[in-house]
């Protein structure tokens, strides 16, 4: 049985329908699934391009590994990473040396792709794939106007939330 989720925008009040991919990354999938709802401020991708994202502790009993990954992720994506706090707070991501966070505990970034040409390079670290989890159904068009309102706007108090959605019937 396919299961969904929804991913919101929630000042903006939008959101769009994603499938989950539990064939192509089961472990992936089964990660996010049982530990929904996930919400947290969102952000702008500031390489990968057409990308917005939060982050969160981890979340998952033992973490998903490498999975159905990819560095050109394609519209309506939804990408699953795992980073410690040192490869996130870095002067190149705009955090002074005294705001860095001290641990190495694993930090979550779940994203959605909203555009084409997408490419996953972080100046620091080289590549960095992504598990492709879910791609997105219904709403994207919409959900693409609210991303580039946050990449123009700004993000400041926008919350990114990923829930569990029941399809009607």
């Amino acid at each position: 049985m396919e299961r969904f989720i929804k991913v919101s925008l929630e000042q903006r009040q939008v959101s769009c329908i994603a499938r989950l991919l539990d064939d192509e990354a089961p472990r992936t999938a089964a990660a996010v699934w049982n530990a929904l709802p996930q919400s947290g401020q969102v952000f702008h991708g500031k390489y990968a391009r057409n990308e917005i994202y939060n982050l969160l502790p981890a979340f998952a009993p033992q973490e998903p590994g490498p999975e159905n990954t990819t560095i050109t992720p394609i519209p309506g994506d939804l990408c699953y990473f795992t980073f410690n706090a040192d490869i996130l707070h870095t002067p190149a991501y705009g955090y002074k040396d005294d705001d860095r966070v001290q641990t190495p505990e694993a930090i979550i970034d779940l994203a959605l792709f909203y555009g084409r040409n997408n490419l996953l390079i972080n100046g620091d670290q080289g590549w960095v794939p992504g598990n492709v989890f879910g791609t997105v159904v219904e709403g994207l068009e919409e959900m693409a106007a609210a991303c580039q309102s946050i990449w123009m706007d700004g993000a400041r108090g926008e919350a990114l939330t990923f829930s569990r959605h029941e399809p009607a019937g």
